[in-house]
């Protein structure tokens, strides 16, 4: 980051100052002229400053305080002796990063600046989603900005106009209603029905009479006539999701409809004309199914003329701030103009949700965001506030911190040097893991060159630590 420091102790200065450019910080230094102190906190080029409260000629909470106005994204820790620690408080409540007690350890201020760090990062992030979803069409309801996503955009626009079978496959709660929603929203049969059926919540006695629908008396049960829901569909879209869940009995009935664009009603030997359109989902192997005995291949060719293959929520590179600003968006309160606010996130809680795996894929993502709103209410979203596997996941993934005891010397004395390097490796290792071990994203978080987080890691063997 680009730090200034300003205090009237040039010693101190000079000395906090050496630490933080070894660290890879830009700093610049200011002493007690207030007029030269402003003018650089006024211009807003640094993403932190570090100030002392009390100097001869100038008033640090007075400095913090008007640089809320003119340099709103810059950060501040301020620097305060023990008497003043009620004020420090208080400017933490208008919007201070964070305080030091004089004397304080160079250690206690670096974990404090890694902290900032990667809140700052954390609102880029959230940040840069938050405009691309601004740019988004307002009936594209898909949310991503990875090749993986693209891609699938493109290829529904490119199939959506034809009538030709669709299958959609993907890993469970990766979209694939909504991908079926998406081909009929953009068809021309966009004003006609779209009927979904889950062929998995139906038993096997029930399946043929919810599609095709019964004439009155034709099983016990059946008191008047039903039209199924091919007939519903009709005109429209027909989206038959879990398919390979259909039994083969049903398959049959299934393809002679296809073939013939007909079907009988369960009770009756009249057929019945449907225009349709079939879109079929599953998240299993459908050639595997048919090499099981499971799924009828002739079946599978006529479902599958065209296919939509949706990636699973980890594989979807640079997709998740957009997605978790979504989601807070969709879920938070609305304001006085209807408009729903995002709650704020907590670097930790940040940090967790962007390094667990979700192996409930979109559809846990949002599960874990509804559940943090709620129990935050309203107010900042905290590791407590989110579901046990993804705070658990969080913890785990965050390198604790080196601890001050760790490296003093027999003789009671702090070995510096040691400190700021087991620092640095620890914080190499959080900030690689938040980025899913990506070096050009890591690089980018820590605001440094590739080239030297690549020596870095060489150096102090972070790399084979990361990835054991």
């Amino acid at each position: 980051m680009k730090i200034l420091i300003i205090d009237d102790e040039a010693e101190l200065r000079s000395s906090v100052a050496d630490v933080l450019k070894d660290a890879g910080h830009e700093v610049v230094e200011a002493g007690d002229d207030a007029h030269t102190a402003q003018a650089l906190v006024d211009r807003g080029e640094f993403d932190l400053a570090i100030s002392d409260v009390r100097m001869p000629g100038i008033d640090g909470l007075a400095l913090f305080r008007r640089a809320r106005t003119t340099a709103p994204l810059s950060d501040f820790i301020l620097m305060t002796a023990f008497a003043d620690v009620g004020q420090a408080v208080a400017a933490l409540k208008d919007g201070a990063a964070d305080y030091l007690t004089k004397p304080f350890n160079i250690e206690e201020l670096l974990h404090q600046i890694a902290r900032i760090e990667s809140s700052r990062s954390m609102r880029s992030e959230l940040a840069q989603a938050r405009h691309a979803l601004a740019q988004r069409p307002p009936r594209n309801r898909l949310v991503g900005e990875s090749p993986q996503m693209l891609k699938v955009q493109s290829r529904i626009e490119m199939i959506a106009q034809s009538d030709a079978a669709a299958l959609v496959h993907g890993e469970s709660g990766t979209g694939k209603e909504l991908v079926a929603r998406l081909l009929h929203d953009r068809s021309s049969r966009s004003d006609k029905p779209f009927v979904p059926v889950n062929c998995g919540a139906f038993p096997e006695t029930l399946i043929e009479a919810e599609l095709f629908g019964f004439e009155r008396g034709a099983f016990t049960g059946a008191i008047k006539k039903r039209e199924g829901r091919f007939k519903a569909a009709d005109g429209g879209t027909l989206f038959l999701d879990e398919i390979a869940e259909l039994p083969l009995s049903a398959q049959a009935k299934l393809l002679r409809v296809l073939q013939e664009g007909s079907f009988e009603p369960i009770g009756t030997n009249t057929p019945v004309k449907v225009d349709i359109r079939l879109v079929s989902a599953t998240h299993r192997n459908l050639r595997q199914r048919i090499a099981d005995g499971l799924f009828r291949e002739d079946l599978f060719y006529r479902i599958n003329v065209l296919d939509i293959s949706l990636p699973a929520l980890r594989e979807r590179e640079g997709d998740l701030p957009i997605l978790i600003q979504f989601f807070l968006e969709g879920f938070g309160s609305p304001d006085a103009s209807g408009r729903r606010r995002a709650s704020p996130v907590s670097g930790d809680a940040y940090a967790a949700l962007t390094s667990y795996a979700y192996p409930g894929n979109v559809r846990e993502l949002a599960h874990a965001i509804e559940h943090a709103v709620v129990l935050a209410g309203g107010g900042e979203i905290t590791l407590d506030h989110l579901p046990a596997a993804i705070a658990e996941a969080g913890m785990t993934h965050s390198p604790q911190e080196p601890q001050p005891e760790a490296f003093v010397a027999p003789n009671g004395t702090m070995r510096l040097a040691d400190a700021v390097k087991a620092f640095e490796r620890a914080h190499l290792r959080k900030v690689l893991a938040a980025a899913g071990g990506k070096r050009v994203r890591a690089a980018e978080m820590l605001g440094i060159s590739r080239k030297s987080l690549w020596e870095k890691l060489r150096d102090d063997d972070v790399d084979e630590a990361t990835n054991r």
